[in-house]
């Protein structure tokens, strides 16, 4: 049976790639994976959101996709090095700080996709997502980071476990395994993941493939494609066989394939 995260909404999936943030939006100061960038996700009808984790060094999840702060606020320290109180004064003119904690609070009918970006952050992100596991996919680029999260949402009485998708050794070891034409392998990789989420290619080398999106068909494993921005790409990958698209004009994404 699919994971409820999926379940009730068609595809292709529009992923607001770390919320929305409109280009008037953007001339006005406000940052991605802020309160106000998720905000204008729902409000513009996105039912899926994919945001990424790190850990202050109160211990708070925040929802921020860069180890340190020095491109989103032009202070160069390391997110783990602030408390959060700190951080949401710098982030009060850029859209908001939103904690792991009040995304899911403030937001319930959002359906999360989150990545979880820094070791120190895995057990407490599983921690915080295990009362709402009907409603989060977990990734992380470390398969590591991924399954300790996993593995801590699931020991702290989850009543659903989260969704999840392949880390990037997984990827790696699927699309060679796919190539070879090895289905044992493949079959045994795509084991307890839900999705692939995947750049369309890898600088020169084609990550999407015809025989990928086939083998993930045939597991039950959706694929998403990151970041597309493009209507033309938007549509070209859905006719390819694409489950979702993770794009940073969720708004556009809606127009044009949803």
């Amino acid at each position: 049976m699919s994971h409820p995260w999926f379940a009730g909404a068609g595809t292709p999936r529009v992923l607001a790639h770390r919320g929305l943030v409109t280009p008037s939006m953007a001339r006005e100061g406000v940052a991605e994976n802020s309160f106000a960038a998720l905000a204008q996700a729902h409000s513009a009808g996105v039912l899926y959101v994919e945001s990424d984790c790190h850990v202050t060094r109160d211990g708070v999840v925040v929802l921020f996709h860069d180890s340190d702060l020095k491109r989103v606020t032009g202070d160069p320290r390391p997110i783990a090095s602030v408390e959060v109180s700190e951080l949401s004064d710098l982030m009060a003119s850029r859209g908001g700080l939103a904690t792991l904690a009040q995304a899911l609070d403030a937001f319930p009918t959002l359906r999360f996709n989150l990545d979880v970006k820094a070791p120190g952050a895995a057990r407490s992100v599983g921690r915080e997502v295990a009362a709402h596991g009907a409603r989060v996919l977990l990734t992380s680029f470390s398969d590591r980071r991924r399954l300790a999260a996993m593995s801590t949402a699931r020991s702290t009485a989850a009543v659903v476990q989260p969704a999840t998708s392949a880390g990037t050794a997984t990827i790696a070891r699927l699309v060679a395994a796919v190539a070879l034409g090895s289905s044992r392998a493949a079959t045994r990789l795509f084991a307890g993941v839900d999705a692939i989420q995947i750049p369309e290619r890898h600088g020169r080398f084609p990550v999407l493939t015809p025989r990928l999106v086939r083998a993930a068909h045939a597991a039950g494993v959706e694929v998403h494609v990151w970041t597309v921005n493009d209507p033309a790409d938007m549509r070209r990958l859905v006719g390819r066989g694409v489950d979702g698209i993770v794009t940073d004009r969720a708004d556009v994404a809606l127009d044009t394939i949803g």
